[in-house]
């Protein structure tokens, strides 16, 4: 039994797709190990449910503000003292690694402790674990490029995240047995990028669920959805509530999911205020749930908001968790038009609509589309399930992740 062992500098509750690949690697017979490191408190609580469940071993390193303090504390103060001399005197001396992650190192060491045939990283700061460990053990290794990293938080060559990114990628990349991306566009990126190395397609889709039906919406008030690990101001939200201002005349519900945090609640809350809604507008707010219980709780909605504003490259690039989530709980789709969602939406038409980003008056035109022709919607919605049922899902994506793995292994 081949061993394989992923690495993640963030959480297993906070990183679908890491479960998925480890669910997936466990039913294809391989034994498997995950190592990560504490992000925050809600997620780890959510770990402890979730790992119980899997047939895989998890370890976390690097300690928690409750557990382990002492290590916390030290790699949190590395990091910091890291990136500090990283802005003085350059990325040398592996102040690129320290810098990258609170953990990078803690993680490069356990894995160099863990024989197996093949590691996986997740997240840049989890590359040069993957790679060392590798060496150490004369395995092999794989990187997993969920965004565009470098150009995650800016597109500036001289932005000090996109100088230490492109530093951990140029260094790195070219020593891993193989990388994959989970849009088109991040591959297309990437290989202008890298011309000589090979980026290979695995989308951010859901397992098939069969038990969820649509859910009509003739005789009750509309419900959108948008969700995400955190909630904030640069995800277009903002957008959302003006374009609801200028819909107050229907009848909506708006829920968010996702974690909240006091100083961005009070200033939703100034936003609302400023937008003078003639009746306090219905907006909900969800805390996060368990990752296995997301689909169940979309279903409840008719429309899912994918409201990317294109803040960065990367933003314009990436297929979020969300948009393929909403497909495959059956929901209507609203996404703005970076390049890859109005790529997607154009190959599989007739499950959604495109609106112009950072454009409330064209947000809110679409939704009062929808809010006008119910049929429409539904049509959309019983589209969207068909493509999740036979195209969209991870039963077809994990194939090509396991065919990947197989063939890197087999040069072992």
């Amino acid at each position: 039994m081949s061993k394989i062992v992923l690495i993640t500098s963030g959480q297993p509750s906070l990183n679908p797709r890491l479960v998925k690949e480890a669910d997936a690697l466990v039913e294809a017979g391989y034994e498997v190990t995950l190592i990560y490191q504490y992000w925050n408190d809600w997620a780890t609580i959510a770990d402890e449910t979730l790992i119980a469940s899997k047939k895989w071993k998890a370890i976390r390193v690097g300690g928690t503000p409750d557990t382990n303090r002492f290590s916390y504390w030290k790699l949190r103060i590395i990091s910091k003292i890291a990136n500090i001399l990283s802005r003085k005197i350059g990325l040398k001396y592996h102040l690129a690694e320290l810098s990258i992650g609170r953990c990078a190192m803690a993680l490069s060491r356990k894995a160099c402790k863990i024989s197996s045939d093949l590691y996986i990283a997740h997240n840049l700061a989890a590359l040069p674990a993957a790679v060392n460990a590798a060496k150490r053990n004369k395995a092999k290794s794989g990187f997993d490029a969920e965004d565009l990293h470098r150009y995650e938080m800016s597109n500036k060559a001289t932005d000090i995240h996109v100088k230490l990114k492109k530093f951990i990628e140029e260094k790195y990349f070219p020593k891993v047995d193989y990388l994959t991306t989970s849009s088109p566009q991040i591959a297309a990126y990437y290989k202008k990028l890298f011309p000589k190395l090979i980026f290979n397609g695995i989308l951010n889709v859901f397992p098939k669920q069969e038990n969820l039906t649509i859910k009509t919406s003739n005789n009750h008030a509309i419900k959108l959805v948008w969700f995400s690990q955190n909630v904030g101001l640069s995800r277009g939200l903002q957008d959302v509530f003006t374009a609801l201002k200028k819909l107050q005349e229907f009848e909506i519900e708006f829920y968010i999911l996702g974690y909240l945090s006091d100083v961005m609640k009070q200033k939703f809350e100034e936003i609302t205020h400023h937008l003078q809604f003639n009746h306090p507008p219905k907006i909900f707010f969800q805390a996060p749930i368990h990752p296995d219980d997301v689909q169940n709780y979309l279903n409840q909605f008719d429309i899912g908001l994918a409201t990317e504003p294109a803040f960065s490259i990367n933003n314009d690039s990436a297929l979020s968790n969300k948009i393929f989530t909403y497909i495959q709980a059956g929901l209507a789709v609203i996404a703005s038009d970076t390049t890859a969602q109005s790529s997607l939406l154009e190959e599989y038409p007739n499950m959604g609509m495109i609106y112009k980003k950072n454009d409330p008056a064209s947000l809110s035109k679409v939704i009062k589309t929808y809010l006008e022709d119910r049929t429409l919607l539904l049509a959309h919605q019983k589209q969207a399930k068909k493509y999740a049922d036979e195209e969209l899902n991870w039963e077809v994506e994990k194939l090509k992740f396991l065919n990947i793995v197989e063939q890197t292994l087999a040069t072992i």
